[in-house]
């Protein structure tokens, strides 16, 4: 089990539906998130499973929930996906905190754990974020855990940031 200070980090299961659908649709949660759009409970209910099906498919990665320690609260999800960017394949370290929840160094926390989980346990070598260009709070989490923008790329039709860490 994965673990800092504050938080632990478990896997998704179907029970979880509600509060992915609740990240889903914050509007404030998902402005730097794909399209930027919200969206639904019943898209929530469609992609549930595949984030789910992402554990056994790519062995020890795939978006983690994020329990606080001090009383189970639900904050976010962050983990290591595998991400194809402009053909090269990469691991990217995600991190998204329930808007109730910003502010309090959580996403930090978390993407420096999955970052030391990469690297340690997975043998990742290198590890990149993909952060758009006007989401200032998601560049300075890259930033604290290491990684320096490397350039300019297109991601899913966007013009986005490409943040990397190099390990020896």
């Amino acid at each position: 089990m994965i673990e800092t200070e504050r938080l632990r980090f478990r896997r998704y299961t179907l029970n979880d539906l509600d509060f992915y659908a609740s990240l889903l649709a914050d509007p404030e949660v998902m402005r730097f998130i794909g399209e930027g759009k919200p969206r639904s409970w019943a898209e929530a209910k469609q992609r549930l499973p595949l984030l789910i099906g992402q554990y056994e498919t790519h062995k020890g990665m795939g978006l983690m929930l994020i329990t606080r320690k001090a009383d189970g609260a639900l904050l976010g999800h962050a983990g290591v996906v595998p991400q194809t960017i402009e053909g090269a394949h990469e691991s990217e370290i995600g991190y998204w905190i329930a808007r109730e929840h910003w502010g309090n160094g959580y996403a930090t926390e978390a993407a420096c754990a999955f970052r030391d989980y990469a690297v340690q346990q997975l043998g990742k070598k290198r590890l990149v974020s993909i952060i758009q260009f006007k989401n200032d709070a998601s560049i300075n989490v890259a930033k604290k855990m290491g990684m320096r923008f490397e350039r300019d790329v297109h991601f899913h039709s966007k013009h986005v940031a490409l943040y990397a860490l190099q390990s020896s």
